[in-house]
């Protein structure tokens, strides 16, 4: 039989002992740090259980956020979009207990680039769902022009790798083995692929156990005005917040390293905060898009920071935002556009929004951080062992000063939240690439009343041979620094041959580096805030 909706949130108004209600909200938030602690016991790759390149949550039956674990802040932001896209594509009414669909397509769910692979598993009780235990990782490669399936060169997003549009990968409990061999097949680390796919699997199991859990103890109506309730409280803490900010309307037109302008204006109305995008640079034959989804996700953080930064987020704590974006342009992709190098593209947005803020209140921001990943994919096979391997390595950077302190050294950028760096005995054991040196910039720029952090050089020195792919923004426009504050300098990637020679690169794949070339990465330091005179 059909598995009968959830009714509104309005429907369930009876009122529930706000002890208990608190216990299951309390329970949902750790059902989804276990996600995370299983996710990162049981994974193959570096990237996940060392960098921690992931996203956990938990969402109610429509794909509402209701909790989230550690990781990446804008990875958890993928997971309730990802999820209301299954459920706009599959319904409610046609899901079975122990499903789980997998998809990684921007136009199914993906949100982000094909890398990044999202499991959702529906959780049923009383006979229909009532949550979605949700995960995203990236997976080291899915195919595609170049190891790691991270092209600079793609013009479409065929080029990129395996597309998974929102497909069952277990239906009622059953794998759908098909599914499993058609993803092995279109890696060239399948050994890493399954390894990782079965982790967030286990995840999502684990969670989903606990969810259900919650729900027979205390009953579906009442776990599902905790959910409520929940959301209630996300949403007042967001009001509150912005009724404390001064009204008004702000704008910001900035430079990029291409070129090209782009512009955003924010409207901060008494019960409305709207970013506005329109009027950008159409989308692009290259990888550097962006879905609607992503452009949100820049927004929800900007909003977040300003009006309620101390809590985890909900669904209840984006009501007040509204994000305006055009169709066809790099905020908005549609059709084919390629999006491999989408990170690139969300942390310019936003970092490009915090400077638009910055301006207007900066007493309350830092200046600018180094507002890259610094994504650098290193591929090859190991020197000892002849096993193939992907580094995929997210760089740190400085961090902007603020009014009140200098800006914090070598940290990840501000959308990466709780990752780490991969320590260099994993990196030489693993993969076979020395790393000659770690350690802090050496740069003076991003001076100011308080100075901005610094960023890092890093040296990798490739025991055989390898390809490298890698994607640097802020590499020609300076960090920004903010209240009279000098800029932080940029980011650059250079290799140096054996022979002496010396070339430098911004956005690279599939650049062959021998035995005896070196890579060398300089971040950018943070910009400084407040003149050196101390006049602000």
């Amino acid at each position: 039989m059909p598995n009968p909706a959830p009714g509104p949130a309005s429907d369930r108004t009876a009122s529930a002992d706000p002890v208990t209600l608190s216990v299951i909200q309390a329970g949902l938030t750790a059902a989804a740090d276990e996600m995370f602690a299983v996710l990162r016991k049981t994974a193959m790759s570096p990237i996940i259980y060392e960098v921690l390149d992931v996203g956990t949550g938990i969402t109610d039956a429509r794909g509402e956020l209701v909790s989230s674990g550690a990781g990446i802040p804008t990875f958890v932001g993928v997971l309730d979009k990802a999820v209301r896209r299954i459920v706009e594509l599959h319904g409610l009414q046609d899901l079975r207990d122990g499903d789980l669909f997998v998809t990684n397509d921007p136009a199914y769910g993906g949100v982000t680039h094909l890398n990044d692979v999202v499991i959702a598993m529906p959780v049923f009780a009383a006979g229909r769902p009532i949550a979605w235990t949700a995960s995203i990782a990236h997976w080291n490669d899915v195919g595609g022009m170049t190891p790691g399936s991270m092209s600079t060169t793609a013009t479409e997003i065929f080029q990129e790798g395996l597309r998974l549009p929102a497909v069952r990968l277990f239906a009622a409990g059953e794998p759908v083995d098909p599914v499993f061999d058609i993803i092995a097949a279109n890696s060239r680390l399948p050994d890493f692929v399954r390894g990782d796919l079965w982790a967030q699997i286990a995840a999502s199991r684990k969670a989903a156990q606990r969810v259900a859990g919650l729900a027979a103890a205390h009953g579906v109506e009442t776990f599902e005005r905790a959910v409520d309730d929940l959301f209630a409280q996300g949403e007042r803490r967001a009001r509150d917040g912005l009724a404390a900010l001064p009204e008004g309307d702000y704008a910001i037109t900035e430079e990029q390293d291409d070129g090209a302008l782009w512009r955003a204006a924010i409207r901060i109305g008494p019960d409305r905060f709207t970013v506005d995008l329109s009027g950008n640079p159409a989308q692009r034959a290259a990888p550097h898009n962006t879905s609607r989804d992503g452009a949100v996700i820049s927004s929800q953080m900007i909003f977040r920071a300003l009006t309620d930064p101390t809590l985890a987020a909900n669904a209840g704590s984006f009501r007040p935002l509204e994000v305006i974006t055009e169709p066809g342009t790099i905020f908005n992709a549609t059709g084919t556009a390629p999006h491999g190098y989408y990170f690139e593209t969300r942390i310019r947005l936003y970092d490009m929004l915090w400077q638009c803020m910055a301006r207007a209140f900066p007493e309350r921001l830092p200046a600018g951080h180094f507002a890259s990943i610094c994504g650098t994919v290193i591929a090859g096979d190991h020197p000892d062992t002849g096993r193939r391997y992907t580094m995929v390595e997210p760089q740190m950077g400085g961090w902007g000063a603020t009014a009140s302190r200098d800006g914090l050294d070598a940290m990840y950028s501000a959308s990466h939240g709780e990752t780490f760096n991969c320590p260099v005995e994993i990196c030489e054991a693993r993969y076979g690439i020395d790393v000659e040196h770690k350690r802090l910039s050496e740069s003076a720029l991003g001076q100011g009343l308080h100075r901005g952090g610094r960023g890092l050089s890093v040296r990798y020195r490739p025991r055989g041979p390898a390809i490298l792919s890698a994607g640097y923004s802020r590499n020609r426009v300076p960090v920004w620094g903010s209240n009279g504050g000098d800029a932080g300098g940029t980011n650059a990637l250079s290799v140096t041959r054996a022979d002496g020679s010396r070339e430098s690169h911004a956005f690279v794949s599939g650049l062959a580096v021998e035995p005896g070339d070196v890579i060398d990465i300089d971040t950018a330091n943070g910009g400084g805030w407040g003149s050196r005179a101390g006049n602000g």
